[in-house]
């Protein structure tokens, strides 16, 4: 899976779809009275794109639909498939992101994206956070609290944050799900900890040995390695939690998920040809 060379730092959306109609992303509008913009009313997903084709579209579109149930918002993914294949057909053999955002105000938003350029790793620092349970597993745009939690970690001196409970219980990051080693036993918090069910995930925990349990702060100051892992990143070496540095960053236990995913993913990839 090459990188494109040149990536621009941060998020760049190239191409956009409203409600069905192709431009420029800079070009793309909707409403400014829409309840998605006014009050994060609406679900997204955010699929990654190798060489023109996206990664395990299907089970975004099921995500989408659960986080639309969970929402009480009416989709249409019968409109939506199409105009997200004609957008990836106007793309091309892009390598970057997909996002789709679906509104209160019925808008259905597509965008081509560049991959943000990140560093090889990331040092976390633990954000004190009180699941809401209404919004528990859903992928909505009320997304606040979770982008404060980046701030709060980098005025830590950290990259990223990483949910805790008031009670001292790991959950996630912000936009990652959480792994971590202790020796070469590979660990995750699982899903009854409300967390998101993360696509990529599903997937590591397909092709590694993984034990989902519940996971402390004592849990972390024994732990050897942590990474994170989301569509955007794939697998993200951990360096440091609360300004520990981990004794293996990355290690080998990080660095056989990350071979074990990176060969999932195109074997999948080649499925779809």
């Amino acid at each position: 899976m090459p990188r494109p060379p040149g990536r621009l730092t941060g998020v760049t959306a190239i191409l956009a779809s409203v409600d069905g109609r192709v431009t420029p992303a800079s070009e793309a509008v909707i409403p400014v009275t829409d309840e998605g913009l006014l009050r994060g009313d609406g679900v997204f997903e955010v699929c990654r794109v190798y060489a023109g084709r996206a990664f395990a579209l299907e089970d975004h579109y099921a995500r989408i639909r659960r986080s639309a149930d969970g929402l009480r918002l009416p989709v249409d993914l019968d409109a939506l498939r199409p105009e997200v294949e004609a957008l990836l057909a106007e793309a091309g053999e892009v390598e970057g992101l997909l996002r789709i955002v679906l509104t209160r105000g019925g808008r259905r938003v597509v965008l081509i994206e560049t991959l943000p350029d990140r560093a090889a790793s990331a040092r976390v620092a633990t954000v004190t956070f009180s699941p809401t349970r209404v919004l528990d597993t859903l992928k909505t745009l009320s997304y606040a609290a979770n982008m404060l939690a980046g701030r709060l970690a980098k005025e830590q001196g950290a990259d990223e944050a990483l949910f805790v409970t008031p009670h001292g219980r790991v959950l996630e990051g912000p936009t990652w799900t959480f792994f971590w080693a202790a020796g070469r036993r590979l660990m995750t918090p699982p899903l009854e900890e409300r967390i998101l069910p993360s696509i990529t995930r599903d997937r590591l925990l397909r092709v590694c040995e993984v034990q989902e349990r519940i996971t402390t702060l004592d849990d972390l100051a024994g732990a050897d390695e942590a990474f994170m892992v989301s569509t955007v990143r794939e697998v993200m070496p951990i360096t440091a939690i609360d300004g520990r540095a981990l004794p293996s960053a990355p290690g080998p236990v990080t660095q056989a998920a990350a071979d074990a995913l990176r060969q999932h993913v195109e074997r999948e990839l080649a499925a779809l040809r």
